[in-house]
């Protein structure tokens, strides 16, 4: 498996291309199941998870063409369509649920194996299930496989959903847009991703309204078109590089990012400290000599402080100068970087679902190992700010979410490589 070194000390001054957003790139791509016509997606992310969902959609029976580099996605579903999502495929990544709705709207049946992704703790499917039975599907778990049928096609109800999940709210709002009459969803998720989801919909001819908002009204169409339509940037790659001239000094513009996608992670930099301000083409965030200030966080669900940073702001905060406090409301088992930070010299007590973190002058480096995505580029920022070197091992999970980690760090003055073994 590769490892990433780093050699830390070094202030960062540059600019860094923020990519196409995995996590909106990868719900997009089944829409195409809905509709015959071409579906082009620009500003896709170059990462092993959009491969992966590449490779389940071919499995079913789509036509998935990239550019050479990438960004650009041609996908038709204009053939026959297998509805069998097989293990194999489907175990790579969480996201691949997504195309039980599609495939339930365009087919009327499904089965699709329950997914796979980083072991961050659990996120039941029994969600997005309860929202598409609402719809009338009928969904039966056998060894593995959700068997979901609705021979009469879906119907447009109230759906509740049990919490504000991304994924079953993506996946009820791609189904109800074939569904017969009017969908609500309520407790619906608000994250950038489900407007991004909606937008493109609607570009092929869905009629959607209260997208980001937490009720959903959507009502069915007959059939839908093709469109092109252009990802938004990631908000999760974005953050982390925020905190990369915070964590080590300096001052890096992210090329791309916007505050309103970041607001809560920009005031929690403000409030430790660090400047943070928009551009004409991003945001440009710096910290001189100072020592950060501690502060208290709490994830929560957009617009709150996302989790997928929790790991890379506990690396920032282990540097503070004071006692912080993170709270992950989430996922449960979502600290496991925690003793991978304690080796390089930091400072952490967990205690159920709270960290207290006290901050030291400087980590120190040491191998560690990451334990999924975003504990990877943690452990990288963190040997950003450490004496001597650090060598982050098993980041094979760092390919799924941040395209070129070491490129990007190396353009704004980063020691860093990668060695494979």
């Amino acid at each position: 498996m590769d490892s990433i070194v780093v050699t830390g000390g070094v202030r960062l001054k540059g600019q860094i291309p923020i990519a196409g957003a995995k996590n909106s790139c990868l719900a997009l791509m089944p829409a195409t199941l809905l509709t015959e016509e071409p579906l082009v997606l620009m500003n896709a992310p170059r990462l092993s998870d959009i491969d992966a969902m590449g490779l389940l959609l071919r499995s079913l029976g789509v036509h998935v063409q990239a550019s050479e580099d990438g960004k650009v996605i041609t996908m038709s579903s204009n053939g026959p369509v297998s509805t069998m999502a097989e293990y194999d495929i489907v175990r790579k990544m969480r996201a691949s649920n997504l195309v039980l709705g599609p495939l339930l709207a365009r087919e009327g049946r499904a089965t699709v194996s329950l997914p796979g992704g980083c072991a961050i703790g659990a996120r039941p499917m029994d969600v997005h299930v309860a929202a598409l039975e609402a719809l009338g599907a009928r969904i039966e778990l056998k060894e593995g496989y959700l068997h979901a049928t609705a021979p009469t096609g879906l119907k447009g109800a109230k759906v509740m959903l049990r919490i504000a999940s991304v994924g079953a709210t993506e996946n009820v709002l791609m189904a109800a847009t074939l569904a017969k009459g009017t969908t609500v969803i309520e407790n619906a998720a608000c994250e950038p991703e489900i407007v991004d989801l909606a937008e493109c919909l609607v570009a092929m001819g869905a009629r959607i309204a209260g997208a980001g908002t937490s009720t959903i009204t959507i009502e069915g169409a007959s059939r839908l078109g093709g469109a092109s339509h252009t990802v938004i940037a990631d908000r999760i790659e974005l953050g982390t590089y925020m905190m990369a001239p915070a964590i080590c000094g300096g001052e890096v513009e992210c090329l791309g990012g916007r505050i309103e996608l970041v607001r809560t992670v920009a005031e929690r930099l403000a409030e430790a400290g660090v400047s943070v301000e928009e551009t004409g083409r991003g945001i440009r965030v710096a910290r001189g000599n100072d020592r950060i200030r501690p502060i208290n966080v709490r994830t929560e669900p957009y617009p709150g402080f996302p989790t997928d940073l929790q790991a890379q702001m506990m690396a920032l905060l282990c540097i503070a100068d004071g006692e912080s406090r993170l709270e992950e409301t989430i996922f449960e088992n979502r600290f496991m970087h925690a003793p991978e930070l304690m080796r390089m010299g930091a400072d952490i007590d967990v205690r159920g679902g709270t960290a207290t973190v006290t901050g030291v002058k400087r980590l120190k480096g040491a191998p560690v190992m990451a334990t999924d995505l975003r504990a990877s580029v943690s452990l990288i920022l963190a040997g950003l700010g450490a004496e001597d070197e650090t060598v982050v091992n098993r980041v094979y999970h760092l390919d799924r979410g941040y395209e070129h980690v070491e490129e990007k760090l190396g353009s704004v003055g980063a020691k860093i490589e990668r060695i494979q073994n």
